[in-house]
């Protein structure tokens, strides 16, 4: 009799440890509102000449909360910054956390921004485009980037409207941007091909690029 009540407490057990691990929490990719690139007119590691060019990105917004503000589409480039790891199929939040800080030491070459609102489990596209102009420097890194932040409308002396973006911090606001670190050689031909993602993973297409 007490064999079969020790058998009965270890298979509660066992169904207890298995029911848990069920119900896990999901991964951060699941949890925080995610920025997912579809497609753009550079590719990863792609070198840009100097010169004024015009870049395309398709990309989508889950939202899993509540959140308003700008979407940006950004050339960036960095003088002096540590490793990162920012390409599109990078792990995420190491990849949030890179471009957190590429958008804290570097400057903006061009860019493209969108209001948005959304709730939770909303997918949201975006088709940004905007021309960039690339400086020859020696030393620097580029940084094509899509992400989230706060916008402020100001008007230029000019009588023309600018808006002043501050990018939300990944871990404060919950959010995954995401991105492509370009080349820096000299050389190379802007908008020979075009990148986007398959489901079997990541694919370039040869084209105008345009």
């Amino acid at each position: 009799m007490r064999a079969t009540r020790t058998a009965w407490v270890l298979l509660l057990a066992l169904a207890a440890v298995a029911i848990s691990g069920c119900f896990d929490a999901p991964e951060i990719e699941d949890r925080w509102t995610r920025v997912d690139l579809k497609s753009a007119s550079l590719t990863p590691g792609q070198v840009m000449p100097a010169g004024t060019q015009t870049i395309t990105m398709h990309a989508t917004v889950t939202y899993r909360a509540v959140l308003t503000g700008f979407a940006v589409a950004e050339l960036r480039v960095a003088d002096s910054l540590g490793t990162v790891d920012i390409r599109p199929d990078a792990p995420r939040v190491p990849m949030a956390e890179g471009i957190d800080a590429v958008l804290a030491g570097s400057r903006s070459l061009g860019r493209a921004t969108r209001a948005v609102t959304g709730w939770d489990h909303l997918i949201q596209p975006l088709e940004l485009t905007f021309d960039a102009a690339a400086a020859d420097s020696a030393g620097s890194r580029l940084f094509l980037l899509c992400y989230l932040g706060s916008g402020e409308r100001m008007e230029l002396a000019s009588g023309a409207d600018s808006i002043v973006i501050t990018p939300f911090i990944s871990s404060e606001r919950q959010v995954l941007p995401i991105g492509m670190e370009l080349g820096s050689a000299p050389g190379g031909a802007p908008g020979s091909a075009i990148w986007t993602v398959r489901r079997s993973g990541l694919r370039t297409v040869r084209g105008s690029g345009r």
